[in-house]
């Protein structure tokens, strides 16, 4: 089944992580951010352009620190911004702080 092509950026909770990021039949970008964190929040204009420019390609989402403790922990998240690229339920890639698009771009290279 084809997956609706999407330029959204998703937000990705406990209850659903598995499902949007693990169960995921792309590859997915998954900026882990809190509202309080101002470089986290300088990243948004950057995950919305990566998600208009590879919809269908790639899944971009957002998980909230602050809202989402189970997938923080199983994720051992020790620092936000994070960006953590996953191909098949598997964590290919991570980023821990700031990152512009071209950065970002270059962890998705082979899997998007």
């Amino acid at each position: 089944m084809a997956l609706p092509k999407s330029s959204e950026v998703i937000e990705v909770s406990d209850s659903r992580f598995e499902e949007q990021v693990l169960a995921s039949p792309l590859p997915v970008l998954l900026d882990v951010w809190a509202p309080w964190c101002v470089p986290g929040r300088g990243m948004e204009p950057v995950i919305e352009d990566l998600a208009a420019s590879l919809s269908g390609r790639v899944r971009v989402a957002k998980l909230n620190v602050d809202r989402s403790p189970e997938a923080v922990a199983r994720l051992r998240i020790q620092g936000v911004p994070t960006v953590i690229v996953f191909k098949g339920g598997h964590e290919v890639a991570r980023m821990i702080g700031a990152r512009g698009k071209s950065e970002l771009m270059r962890a998705l290279a082979g899997v998007a």
